[in-house]
């Protein structure tokens, strides 16, 4: 994983930092979990909570996460795909968000909307969260 780590962060242009590796390396591990900058806060060692504001601002930046808006009133991110970059950002997709445990995750496809926006309007961002159980949570109701 570290050298996945170390080629992202190259990939994107970006300094070797040991706060990057960390964030970067607990995204990994989540695969495709959505976390919020408390829970990345809580999963590390004590980490330094203004580095840690800008390390995912600069991340964000620069097409290695998106914000994941799931309803909660909680902004969380969650890696982006491997096409994406500082210029070409590729987070058009939908969440799940469970309603019981509070996980988001993201969800493969596109969005494809038919909305129609009135005239001289102009679509910048959509967000589509689908909400239910994850099979975690229905595993325990069962």
């Amino acid at each position: 994983m570290k050298a996945e780590i170390l080629q992202k962060l190259k990939e994107s242009e970006l300094r070797t930092t040991a706060i990057r590796k960390d964030v970067l390396q607990l995204f990994l591990e989540q695969k495709g979990t959505a976390l919020s900058s408390k829970e990345i806060e809580n999963a590390l060692e004590n980490p330094d909570r203004i580095t840690l504001y800008r390390t995912l601002k600069v991340f964000e930046q620069n097409g290695v996460i998106h914000q994941a808006m799931d309803g909660s009133g909680t902004l969380k991110y969650a890696l982006c795909v491997d096409d994406c970059s500082v210029h070409d950002h590729h987070d058009e997709h939908a969440h799940f968000h469970c309603l019981e445990c509070g996980k988001t995750i993201c969800l493969e496809g596109h969005i494809d909307s038919k909305v129609k926006v009135p005239k001289g309007f102009s679509i910048r961002h959509m967000h589509l969260v689908i909400e239910g159980q994850c099979s975690d949570c229905l595993t325990v109701q069962s």
